[in-house]
This record gives structure tokens, sequence and C-alpha cells, in this order.
């Protein structure tokens, strides 16, 4: 496959090395495609977690694979068996990577969602296979107990009707441009506070999605959050002849 794509397996490193940094995994150089022991070929949990969520975040369909327990070859000649025993037993469980040799030892990129809230774990040179999958379920448990993901608003939803200057339309929605959600302490909820601010002076000629303003949303004066938020609609500017059948049609209706 890197051949394929890259030409040879010494090229595909080269664009796995670039990949990595984009990504911000500063602890990670890779020396060959395969994950086989070599001097040199390194990686940390946490670039483990930074890849496990790209891969996660950009390529969603991966689960339809990572979430198979077992499955049959040639007919039903071969079958295998998924090696993530978390797929099998653990709630939510949505993959992701095993994988050992005798130098790294056991080692594992586990994630699951439960109440839209998707946790990743990562465990690194394990003792044993049992072991990896323990601790990764025992800090998968401690995330989904302490922490939620609380969802303030949905992308679309209307959060305030301005004023607009010099618009055919007198005012125009402001409009999440994304979900306006955070990842929090359990029981902190309530204590999140959303402030909304509208841009100064907003003229037409306004174009759907133009920028407006923004809210955020602040724990213990902090800022957690911030999305921002966007016209719904266009609004065009006044001029001579909207302005004429504007009045042609308010005639027209009134003589209706």
């Amino acid at each position: 496959m890197a051949e394929y794509l890259a030409g040879s397996e010494e090229a595909f490193v080269d664009l796995m090395n670039k990949r990595a940094k984009e990504l911000g995994m500063n602890d990670t150089t890779f020396k060959n495609c395969h994950g086989i022991d070599e001097d040199g070929h390194v990686t940390s949990p946490y670039d483990i977690s930074i890849m496990a969520r790209e891969l996660l975040k950009n390529h969603p369909n991966i689960t339809k694979y990572t979430t198979i327990w077992m499955d049959s070859l040639r007919d039903g000649k071969s079958e295998l068996v998924n090696t993530n025993k978390l797929i099998r037993n653990y709630k939510g469980a949505t993959g992701l990577k095993t994988g050992s040799t005798s130098l790294a030892l056991y080692n594992l990129a586990a994630s699951a969602t439960r109440d839209n809230l998707s946790l990743i774990a990562v465990i690194m040179k394990a003792p044993t296979t049992k072991i990896r999958f323990s601790e990764a379920q025992k800090l998968l448990d401690y995330g989904f107990a302490n922490y939620s993901y609380k969802q303030f608003g949905k992308e679309g939803e209307i959060v305030q009707n301005i004023a607009v200057e010099k618009g055919v339309e007198p005012t125009v929605n402001a409009i999440y441009e994304k979900e306006a959600s955070v990842l929090i302490k359990k029981g902190q909820e309530k204590n999140v506070i959303q402030n909304i601010k509208i841009n100064e002076n907003i003229s037409a000629p306004i174009v759907k999605g133009d920028k407006v303003g923004e809210a955020t949303f602040e724990l213990d004066g902090k800022i957690i959050a911030t999305v921002n938020l966007v016209a719904d609609n266009d609004v065009n500017k006044v001029n001579i002849w909207n302005i004429t059948t504007n009045l042609y049609k308010k005639w027209f209706n009134l003589i209706r």
C-alpha cells in the first residue's frame, strides 16, 4: 500500500512524519510503515491520542469496521476475531487499535462514546494483554463518571433578532454558526454563563453566513467555549430600485 500511494516505503514514511508534525505529534518519529520495532521508531501516549482523535473526527466510518467483533472470510472457511476485547464487553466501545511487539509489549488506543461524549484512552507497554484492557477501562470509566458533553445550543438555532441599518429588511436573525457545546466536569453545568456580543453598526448588504457577533461561555471567570453568531439570510442594501419596488408592492396590496 505504501508503494502504491507514494512510490516507495521510504517516501511513504516521509509523508507519515510530515503529517505527524502537522498534527502536533512532536514525540513521534516513524522509521517504517508497519510498526515493527526499529531503532528510532518512537511515539508517546499523547501522540497516539492525537492520531486516534484525528482518525475518529475526520474518518468516522472507521468505526463501522473497528466495532466488528467477529467476521468470516473465504465463504466461512476462515474466521477473524477482533483483538480489542473491549468491543465485546465495554458499553459504548467504538474501537480503536491494539498492537504488540516484543519490545513495545502490549498497547491499546481505546475509544468509546456515551451520551454524546467520546473519549480516548491510550495504554502503552502493558506487561500483559489483560492489563492493557483493564487499565484502559479504568481511564474510560473515570472520564464518563466525571465529565459530560453539555450542549447549550444547536447549529442554526436563533439566538437573537438584530437591527440592520440601510437594509431592505430592518432585522436579521443571528444564529449559531456551529453547535454551542463544551466538555465540562459533571455538576458544573449550572455555573456556565453565556454572554452574547453583537457587532456594532451592522449595515446592509449582509450575506447569509456573515459573522454578526459571538457567544462566549464562561466558567469561574474563564472562557471555555466561543461560537460565532452569523446571519441566517441575505439582507440587501436599500436603493432607489428596491424602495420603488417595495412601495409598489405595498400600494398594490392596499388596492386589492
